[in-house]
Formats: structure tokens, sequence, C-alpha cells
């Protein structure tokens, strides 16, 4: 099979099958297609001809070219993926990517806003939504409800308004792989959800077609994760601390907050939606860190 062609069938495979995002899709696809001319530079176009020795020139000539070890990791796992699926198709005779490994990636503690940062960014929010601008009412809700429940971007995006339970202070959400749960939300959330739903919101439809999501954007179409990132990365221009500045740094605040605050790390697993125990765990090492921290400042004999 044409190796590119291969490609576009696994994607589906990803997509339909597998329920991955629209978000990680794009990302296998941008590995991948890379994968595929640097197969052709060598002369190999068909899924037959790709063995090991050609993954891990691949993945050399990346690492020449000074990628990360985060993006050679990555682009090892989706290539297993790959070949995986194509030993399981039977469009290879062996999967050849099944002994491909790349560098660890290097492990960064996730940047976490403190609770007086936290709080002054929700009251300078607030005040721009007491203006009664339906923008500042819908970012206003929109932070809040990042922060109550730990949500990924896509997740918050692509929350509908069926989905909402005002009265119980849930929202069920569709997360990695087509998994569902339902997350919790507090007080503070649920009033700037009510204000914006009853106020804001309305204003942004200015009566065209309801496309269903909770939050909006311009000309009432669904609020989009660029306009997200772009909202958070301002709030977050001016504050001390290192780290992204995306919407994921209210996720790990709020997992840190958590279980500073004591809450059982498995309830935190289950309400950020992970898989693995272990995935969760990082937001320990903030926590000791954090600790750490705060002891060599305050201890006298520090």
């Amino acid at each position: 099979m044409d190796l590119r062609a291969g490609i576009d069938g696994y994607l589906r495979h990803l997509e339909l099958d597998r329920g991955f995002s629209a978000h990680t899709v794009r990302g296998y696809r941008t590995d991948l297609l890379d994968l595929a001319g640097f197969a052709e530079d060598t002369g190999v176009d068909d899924t037959r001809d790709v063995d090991l020795e050609l993954l891990r020139g691949w993945l050399w000539r990346g690492s020449e070219a000074g990628l990360a070890k985060s993006t050679l990791a990555r682009r090892s796992a989706a290539t297993r993926g790959f070949t995986r699926w194509l030993a399981a198709q039977g469009i290879a005779e062996t999967d050849a990517g099944h002994r491909l490994k790349a560098p660890r990636p290097d492990r960064h503690l996730p940047r976490v806003l403190t609770r007086p940062q936290i709080d002054d960014l929700l009251d300078g929010l607030a005040a721009r939504a007491a203006t009664g601008d339906p923008a500042a009412v819908r970012d206003l809700a929109l932070v809040e409800l990042l922060y109550a429940s730990a949500l990924r971007v896509s997740e918050v995006v692509g929350a509908r308004r069926s989905d909402l339970d005002l009265d119980r202070m849930t929202l069920r959400v569709l997360g990695k792989g087509g998994k569902e749960r339902v997350v919790p939300f507090g007080i503070p959330a649920r009033r700037a959800l009510e204000r914006y739903l009853a106020d804001a919101r309305p204003v942004l439809l200015d009566g065209r077609d309801d496309p269903g999501t909770v939050f909006l954007g311009a000309r009432g179409r669904p609020l989009g994760t660029r306009s997200v990132y772009q909202l958070v990365a301002g709030l977050l221009a001016d504050l001390p601390g290192s780290g992204p500045s995306g919407p994921h740094a209210f996720r790990h605040t709020a997992a840190t907050h958590l279980l500073d605050g004591g809450a059982d790390l498995r309830a935190v697993q289950e309400l950020l939606g992970h898989a693995s125990l272990a995935t969760t765990q990082i937001y320990t090492h903030v926590s000791t860190e954090r600790l750490k921290e705060s002891y060599r400042l305050a201890h006298p004999r520090a």
C-alpha cells in the first residue's frame, strides 16, 4: 500500500474507531506526513518497505535538527501506533516500529498559579463583567469553569447546553478518546454561568440559529480554542511565574490546589479524566516542590 494512503487510513481509524479528538489527529497527521516525506527522500513510498532502520533514521534526523526530547517521544509514539495498526490490518507483515525508542522527554513541572493570583485574576474578570459587556461576562464564566472543574480547553469549548446542570452544579464533558465524565463546579462558577446564560449569551446569539454549545464567540458561533488561548495568554502575561500561558495552567492549578487542600488522589484523577494514576501524580510533585520552596524561604535553618 502507498505509504501516504496508509497514513490516511490510520488517521481515519483514530478518528472514527478510537474517537480521538480533531486536535490529536492533526498532531498525528503532522508527524506521520513528516515521516512519509523522509521515507520518500530515501526512495521508500510503500508501507511494505518501512523498517526499523528507516524509522530510526527519521528520529535521528529530528534529533540532529534540534527537536526537543518531548517532540521526538511524541513522534516515536505516533509511529509505533501506526506500524502496529499496519500489522494488525495485514497491510504489513511485521510491526516495524515495535522496537522503536526515543529519548525520554524532560519532565517539567507544570505552571501553577498561587491562590492570591487566582483570586486577583478572577476579581479582575468580575470587574470587567460588571460593565455588562457580553464578551466580558462570557469570559468570567469561562475561566471560572476552567478553574472550578479542571477542564481541558477542548472540553470547555465543546460543552453543550444540554449537558450543563446548574441545579446540581455538574457538567458532562467528552474527554480524550471519546470518554464521557461528569465534573462538578462550585457556587461562584454557577453564578457566573447563570448570568452569562441569562444576559450575555442571547446577545452573542443575536437571533441566529443556536449551535447548542455553552460558550459562543463572534456571530453566535461556538467559541474556538484559539480564542480561549488568546484570552488566557492575556490574563497570565503580567503574572510572575514560568511555564506555558495557556488554558492548561488553570487545569494544573485546580488539581494542585485540590491536593493541597487534602483531596484524595484518585478523586482528582477522576475529575481530570486521567486513564492512569501515574499521570495525576505529577501534581503531588508540584505540591512537594511548593512545600520545599516555602520551607527554604521560611525556616530559619533551611
